[in-house]
């Protein structure tokens, strides 16, 4: 007689199965939830943590386009450069996005930085950030939370590329800037070849006591005085530092180690455009303003916001507005636009356009930024001098 074959219920099999399931679920839920819990939190960032980290960022490639401007000089004859221009560029401009953009990328990897195209090669000698808040930075407050997915990163490795071969080391900047939903709340405009003297403007949260601190900001290297005196009516800053420093940075609504120029009534507007396209701009600065109007002119977008603000350092040219006519890319204006917006000031375009920084690089509305002055009457002029050369 043949052996009786063992035959299985379909329905005993489910439900076999579905009691595994559950075992399986109650003993790992709880492990699930919380990488699922952890996963969210990664997916927001502190915007105090990341304007260290922005500044870190501005640092590290300006230690790179100085590094490869003194190891690679360029030679000059009869007043022409030669020996590979363009080639030099590249050294301290791909050196110098490779370390800015791998850092942060490196510490925040789901962040969305500008270029990631073209993302450059080598990301583990960038390293990682620390997440140690210098002390100077501590003073903007408690941080505030923001979603990764609304946040843009710009950086620029190397701004004023062209006076960087001439050796006019002044215009030289890094810059790094984040936009929230297309508008920036964080600027970092780092200076690698010269300093500048900058005072923190931030609220005192200290206790109603006097208390003095001397410290060594890690990421900017400004060895800063605080001096909180608590005594101080709300609303106003008890806090003050002065020293030389080689990093501008704002926080939008936290606070900024520059401050905006007095006011200087009713004397000639100074106004200051690119070197490269000075004759231009001047005839049509003169029409819209006046002219006895001044016109400096200078290299780098973050240099010539610089300029606006105040105290600059002793080699710097002095201005009320900042212009520009032509074509720009949103890296070169992103950071300026953030530090201005801290310190009250604006940066439009011509037609008086806010300009948003999740789209694409390229800005063709041209830049009119200022501080302390009555923005919309600048325009206004500007406009009206438009329609003119227009008609």
């Amino acid at each position: 007689m043949a052996p009786m074959g063992i035959r299985l219920s379909p329905v005993g099999v489910a439900v076999f199965c579905l009691l595994g399931v559950g075992i399986i679920y109650h003993l790992y839920a709880g492990v699930i939830s919380s990488r699922i819990a952890a996963l969210r939190r990664r997916r927001t960032v502190d915007l105090r943590e990341l304007l260290a980290l922005s500044v870190e960022a501005a640092v590290l490639g300006g230690r790179e386009v100085k590094r490869a401007r003194e190891e690679n000089p360029l030679e000059k004859s009869n007043g022409k450069t030669k020996g590979g221009a363009s080639e030099k560029i590249a050294l301290g401009d791909q050196s110098s996005h490779r370390k800015m953009y791998h850092l942060i990328k490196n510490t925040f990897p789901f962040l969305q930085v500008n270029a990631e195209e073209r993302a450059p090669a080598g990301g583990e000698e960038a390293g990682v950030w620390n997440h140690v808040i210098p002390a100077d930075l501590q003073l903007v407050g408690e941080g505030r939370e923001v979603s990764a997915d609304d946040i843009t990163v710009w950086i620029d490795p190397l701004d004023a590329a062209q006076e960087y071969t001439k050796n006019l080391q002044k215009y030289v900047t890094t810059m790094v800037c984040v936009a929230v939903s297309g508008v920036p709340v964080i600027g970092v405009i780092h200076k690698p070849f010269t300093e500048y003297t900058g005072s923190i403007t931030a609220q005192c949260h200290s206790p109603a006591t006097l208390q003095e601190s001397l410290f060594r900001s890690h990421a900017s290297g400004s060895r800063l005085r605080a001096c909180c005196d608590g005594g101080a009516e709300e609303g106003e800053s008890g806090t003050k530092m002065t020293e030389r420093i080689e990093s501008a940075w704002a926080l939008v609504g936290s606070g900024s180690n520059l401050q905006p120029r007095a006011p200087r009534g009713g004397r000639s507007l100074r106004v200051i455009v690119s070197r490269s396209h000075a004759g231009k701009a001047t005839r049509f600065i003169q029409t819209a303003f006046g002219n006895e109007t001044v016109v400096h002119t200078a290299g780098g977008a973050g240099y010539k916001v610089l300029a606006l603000l105040d105290p600059p350092d002793e080699q710097y040219e002095q201005a009320d507005v900042y212009l520009h006519i032509t074509y720009i890319k949103k890296r070169d204006v992103c950071a300026g636009n953030a530090i201005l917006k801290a310190l009250g000031g604006h940066m439009t375009t011509l037609k008086g356009e806010e300009i948003d920084y999740r789209a694409a690089e390229a800005n063709h509305g041209g830049v009119l930024a200022s501080v302390g002055r009555d923005h919309r009457a600048l325009l206004a002029k500007l406009q009206s001098a438009d329609s003119h050369r227009q008609s």
